[in-house]
Order: structure tokens, then C-alpha cells, then sequence
């Protein structure tokens, strides 16, 4: 993989982990476009922690004062988010531990497939905005369970996790705003660990990626995602996610045609 691709690669990554759009899905796309056929997992790791680290220096401050309430070692408002935080990440757990195969099998379907997930995230974010309260709640561990349920079924490409989590929370009731701040949270603690193993498994060490496009796509996809991770929010608040249903509609199509 080449400088430019990676910087692309990396950039589209970071923008579309965060817009309810598939990043995973447009990934494939965009490698089909620029004839990428590796199917080097590192990169995509690399990518995804970029995003991560993305997310903690856009929520710092909430980070923070997360960690000040639970270091009270207390049953507070602080301790209770970790703990739903937590919660949401036993589906995406059970997957990743035994079912991981069939996961990376996954990253190798061809449009068609890609094009019927997208559609399926149309699906659910139309519905997000029919069905969703205009007055919503705070996040309960119920909330976090089915946002966790969302985020596990989100590893088919195609399926947004941005999309799927927040459009679950909205639809069980949850605040615009609240689902959106909780989406991000909740991912990161699956995307560093993953990031972990895969660097003590010495995966890295072994990528078919070379070190320069490697950082070129780590430092795209962490500016692009610092970018997209501020708009979604503020959209989320003020805006209608059925544009994002329109376009993953339109995408989902041409990639059933292609």
C-alpha cells in the first residue's frame, strides 16, 4: 500500500467511523475502488485505534470526570456510567471471543453483501427517527445493554456502529445527545484491547503494511475522526439522521448494480 492510499484509507476511516455511514463498509468499497486486494488486519487496527484516541481527547474532560467519580470507589453517577459502559461491552466481548473467525470472514464479502448491510442501516435510521421520543431519558443499563447488542451485530461491514448504537438508543428512549456521547464512549475500550492483542501477538510486527503508511494512515484517520466526532455530535443534537438514511440508500444500491 502506498503513501497516498493510506492517507485516503485512513481519512475515510476516521470520517465515516463517527457519521452513521459504515466505515468498515467503505472501507471495502474504497479498496475495491483503488484495487487494494490485502487483507493485512493491522492496518485496520491501526486505523481504528487512530479513531479511538480520536474519541479520548474529544470527550477529555468527561474522561476525567469519569475517572474522578469511580476513584471514590462509590456507587455515584460517575461509577453507574462506567458500569453501563461496561455492560454494553459484553455482546461485542462475546463475539470478538468466539466467534472471531466468522468476524475477519467477514471482511472479505463482496459488494453485494456490503450493499444489502447499508440498506439495512438505512432501515435503522429511518426508523431511529419515526419511533424515537421527542422528550427522551438518561442511559440505564437496559439502554446500555441493547446499544451493547447494536454494537455486536455492527461488525458485519456494511452495518454503521455510529448508526446502529445511536439509532438503538434513540428508538429505547435515550436522549440525542446522551446516545451519541455513550455510542462514542463504548467503543473504545473494545478498540484499544483489540489494538493491545494484536500488538502482543506481535501482529503488528508481521504486517504486510509498511511503517510510514502505517503512521501516514494512523495520523489521517486520528485528524479526520477528531473532525467527524465534533460534527456528529453537534448533528445528532440539531439535525435529522434520516440524510444519513438517504445517502447509505443511494450507496447501497449502486453497490448492489456494481
Amino acid at each position: 500500500m502506498d503513501w497516498i492510499k493510506a492517507i485516503i484509507l485512513g481519512a475515510l476511516q476516521g470520517l465515516t467511523e463517527f457519521l452513521p455511514i459504515s466505515s468498515s463498509g467503505h472501507l471495502a468499497i474504497a479498496k475495491g475502488l483503488f484495487g487494494i486486494s490485502t487483507n493485512d488486519i493491522a492496518f485496520e487496527i491501526v486505523v481504528h485505534a487512530a479513531t479511538a484516541l480520536s474519541v479520548i481527547v474529544v470527550f477529555w474532560q468527561d474522561i476525567v470526570k469519569l475517572y474522578n467519580g469511580v476513584k471514590k470507589f462509590e456507587y455515584n453517577n460517575e461509577t453507574k456510567y462506567v458500569l453501563m459502559l461496561l455492560v454494553s461491552m459484553i455482546p461485542v466481548a462475546i463475539v470478538g471471543l468466539f466467534f472471531k473467525d466468522q468476524v475477519e470472514a467477514l471482511f472479505a464479502t463482496g459488494p453485494l453483501n456490503i450493499g444489502c448491510a447499508l440498506l439495512v442501516t438505512a432501515m435503522i435510521l429511518a426508523v431511529s427517527q419515526l419511533y424515537s421520543p421527542r422528550h427522551g431519558h438518561r442511559m440505564s443499563y437496559k439502554r446500555a445493554l441493547l446499544m451493547g447488542i447494536a454494537q455486536a451485530v455492527a461488525v458485519i461491514p456494511g452495518i454503521s456502529r455510529s448508526g446502529a448504537t445511536i439509532a438503538t438508543g434513540l428508538i429505547s428512549g435515550a436522549r440525542k445527545e446522551e446516545a451519541a456521547r455513550f455510542s462514542f464512549l463504548m467503543v473504545l475500550v473494545p478498540i484499544l484491547g483489540e489494538a493491545f492483542l494484536e500488538l502482543v501477538s506481535g501482529g503488528l510486527a508481521h504486517s504486510t503494511t509498511g511503517i510510514i503508511p502505517l503512521a501516514l494512515g494512523f495520523a489521517s484517520a486520528y485528524f479526520s475522526g477528531v473532525f467527524a466526532c465534533r460534527v456528529m455530535i453537534e448533528f445528532v443534537k440539531n439535525s435529522s439522521l434520516g440524510w444519513f438514511a438517504i445517502y447509505c440508500t443511494i450507496v447501497g444500491i449502486l453497490c448492489l448494480f456494481v
